[in-house]
C-alpha cells in the first residue's frame, strides 16, 4: 500500500509542469484571441461610425419610376448617408451621365439578344438643370431632380437615364453604389408599361357562323397616349412581342366623356358596334360597397386573316383611388 502511494505521488509530481504548461498556453490563447477581436470590434466600430454615401437603387443599381403620359413630370435620384455621427461639413456631390454604364448592363442580362436591350433615354424627353446636389451638413440625404416628358416613349421598351458621381467634397462614397441606372416607364389612367396591368374579362365570342360562346379570361393592358391604351383583341393570346401586337392587338380611347372608340393597333381588321344596351363601348368606375372598379364594356367586330369574329367584353380591374393618388405624389 506504502508503495502504491509513493509511486501515485510520483506521477502526480511529473503531472505538475505540463498540467501548467497547458494552462499558459491555454491564457496566451485567449489573450491572443481578445486582442484580435478588439482589433476586429475597432475596424468594425470605425467602419460603423464612418460617413459613407450612397445612390439609392435597387440590387442592381436600377432605379425604377413611372412617368404619367400627358404631362410633364420630376423624378429624382436620391443619396442616402451612413454613419453613427451627424456630420459637420456639406457633401457637394456632382454626377455625369453615362451611356456605357448602360451598355454594361445590357451585356450582362441580355447579352446577345438585342431585342430586350434597354435604350438610352432620348435627349429631347428630359431635362437635368443641374448635376449637382448637396447633402447638408447634420442630414442623412439629398437628391437630384429630373424633368421627364414620357408621351412618344414606347411601352415596349424601357428607357434609362445612366449617372455616376464623379466628384464629391467630402466624407466617402460607397464604390457600389456610386452609379445608378434611372428606369422612366410610362403610365396613363387605365395602364401601367410594365405588362402588370391585368384586367379580368368577361366575354362573349362569336366565330364565323357559329353559336355565341361564353369567354372569360384576362387582358393585360399598356398605355400608349394620356388617353389610349392597347389590348389584345377577341380572345387571341397575348405574348409580349412586337410582331404579334401588330397582328393581333386593338386600341381603346377613352374620350373625356368616357366614351370609348376602337382602332387597329396595326394590322388587324377592327369595327366597332355601337347600340348595344349591355356592352355600349364605354369606360366607368363601378363601387360596389366593398370595392371600386375601372371597368370598359365592349363591343366589336374583328377579322385575322380569312377568319370573322364578333366579341362582347366587359374588363374588370380592382384599385385603391387613395393608394393612386399617393403614387402621384
Amino acid at each position: 500500500m506504502k508503495y502504491k502511494q509513493i509511486k501515485e505521488g510520483r506521477n502526480q509530481r511529473h503531472l505538475f509542469p505540463c498540467s501548467r504548461l497547458i494552462k499558459v498556453v491555454g491564457l496566451v490563447a485567449i489573450l491572443l484571441l481578445g486582442v484580435i477581436a478588439c482589433n476586429d470590434d475597432e475596424v468594425f466600430e470605425k467602419e460603423q461610425y464612418k460617413n459613407v454615401f450612397a445612390l439609392i437603387s435597387e440590387s442592381d443599381n436600377v432605379s425604377r419610376k413611372f412617368h404619367k403620359l400627358g404631362e410633364e413630370s420630376t423624378g429624382y435620384v436620391a443619396a442616402s448617408l451612413g454613419g453613427t455621427d451627424p456630420t459637420t461639413k456639406d457633401i457637394i456631390v456632382s454626377l455625369v451621365e453615362d451611356e456605357s454604364l448602360i451598355d454594361d448592363f445590357n451585356k450582362t442580362n441580355y447579352d446577345v439578344d438585342v431585342s430586350k436591350y434597354v435604350r438610352p433615354m432620348p435627349k429631347s424627353k428630359y431635362d437635368i438643370a443641374s448635376y449637382q446636389f448637396s447633402i447638408p451638413a447634420g442630414e442623412i440625404s439629398g437628391r437630384l431632380p429630373i424633368k421627364i416628358r414620357p408621351d412618344g416613349l414606347s411601352p415596349d421598351s424601357a428607357y434609362f437615364i445612366a449617372l455616376r458621381v464623379d466628384s464629391y467634397s467630402s466624407y466617402e462614397v460607397n464604390p457600389d453604389k456610386s452609379y445608378t441606372l434611372y428606369r422612366i416607364r410610362i403610365k396613363n389612367g387605365w395602364a401601367q408599361g410594365d405588362g402588370t396591368t391585368i384586367y379580368t374579362m368577361r366575354g362573349k365570342l362569336k366565330i364565323g357562323s357559329a353559336s355565341e360562346i361564353e369567354m372569360p379570361g384576362t387582358k393585360v393592358m399598356h398605355p400608349l397616349t394620356k388617353n389610349r391604351v392597347r389590348i389584345m383583341a377577341g380572345n387571341e393570346t397575348y405574348e409580349s412581342n412586337i410582331s404579334v401586337f401588330n397582328k393581333s392587338a386593338i386600341i381603346l380611347e377613352i374620350g373625356d366623356d368616357n366614351k370609348v372608340t376602337i382602332y387597329p393597333y396595326k394590322n388587324i381588321e377592327v369595327t366597332q358596334i355601337d347600340g348595344d344596351k349591355d356592352f355600349p363601348n364605354i369606360f366607368k368606375i363601378e363601387d360596389d360597397g366593398y370595392r371600386t372598379y375601372k371597368t370598359f364594356l365592349l363591343r366589336y367586330n374583328y377579322k385575322i386573316g380569312n377568319t370573322s369574329y364578333e366579341m362582347k367584353e366587359e374588363l374588370r380591374l380592382e384599385y385603391d383611388a387613395d393608394e393612386e393618388e399617393e403614387e402621384e405624389m
